[in-house]
């Protein structure tokens, strides 16, 4: 199954220092069947694209608690066999029960430069977004904005040489 992991730059080097993203369970997101049911009319990729933006705004999450990291969401989109959902949390979130090698990592996204002003808003508003603060969620928008780039594998180690 394909998931949709949160993530930040830091977790990503040590993606490479240690060759895994970490102990299991890892929370993702994917197109679960409660997704498909919900997203009625969507096809396939539109499905993927609402897992994969679900993960990037949980990417926020992580870069409240993480103050240090650089503002650049991040989300790494990986096959895995062992997950199992996680519908407290939301329609088309799981656990991903098994360890996630890099060679499992299909690619990384990740917010261009530019969307670190407002990907800094955003972690600063999250929390509040999340209780429904209409201001904060205005601010989430602003960064939702902005479109994660592709980057295969290979590519990871030049791009947090870059970051």
């Amino acid at each position: 199954m394909r998931v949709y992991l949160p993530s930040t730059l830091p977790a990503l080097r040590r993606l490479l220092d240690t060759g895994s993203l970490g102990d299991p369970p890892l929370p993702a997101y994917a197109v679960t069947g409660a997704l498909r049911e919900w997203y009625a009319e969507g096809d396939e990729e539109e499905l993927e694209y609402a897992a994969l933006t679900l993960a990037a705004r949980a990417s926020v999450r992580l870069l409240d608690a993480d103050p240090d990291a650089p503002r650049r969401r991040v989300v790494v989109a990986a096959d895995v066999e062992q997950v199992e959902p996680a519908p407290d949390v939301d329609r088309a979130a799981v656990r991903v029960l098994q360890h996630v090698p890099l060679r499992l990592v299909g690619a990384v996204h990740v917010d261009d430069p530019g969307a670190q002003a407002d990907v800094a808003i955003a972690a600063d508003a999250v929390v509040e977004a999340d209780l429904g603060g209409e201001d904060a969620a205005f601010r989430m928008e602003q960064a939702e904005g902005h479109e994660l780039q592709w980057y295969a594998t290979q590519e990871i180690g030049p791009l947090l040489e870059l970051s």
